[in-house]
């Protein structure tokens, strides 16, 4: 079986220049946790819900929220995206898309063809996969 085959298809992305407080609200309301950052269409990174805790201020929205606090929700995407992320294709085994995982200690790997964006394979379509 190839990741095409289990693969998510659609895939949330968002531009370079959006800000985090953006980022934010698509995570908060949406049942995934990797956002792809394009621009021009083009794949430029990823971001994850792990990428957004680890750079906002735990006081936001809170008594104690600062302007500092205030700050780190203003940012943009590309400022905390991981860049060039690894690619797969379309016809890659599941197997093989699951080590490369493993051995980058990633969370998902975005599905490319010809540099199209096809789709998104993560650790919960190779287990819905295996389960099957």
């Amino acid at each position: 079986m190839n990741v095409c085959d289990v693969m998510t298809t659609r895939v949330a992305t968002v531009e370079m220049d959006d800000r985090l407080k953006v980022v934010k609200e698509i995570l908060d309301c949406a049942p995934f946790r990797h956002l792809l950052v394009i621009e021009d269409n083009e794949l430029q990174g990823v971001i994850s819900d792990r990428d957004l805790l680890r750079c906002l201020s735990p006081f936001l929205g809170t008594d104690a929220e600062s302007v500092h606090d205030t700050t780190t929700i203003n940012q943009r995407a590309h400022q905390i995206m991981t860049r060039s992320p690894i690619t797969i294709k379309p016809e890659l085994p599941i197997h093989d898309a699951l080590v490369l995982m493993l051995d980058n200690n990633i969370g998902c790997l975005p599905v490319l063809e010809a540099g199209e964006i096809k789709g998104i394979f993560t650790w919960h379509d190779g287990v819905r996969a295996l389960l099957d």
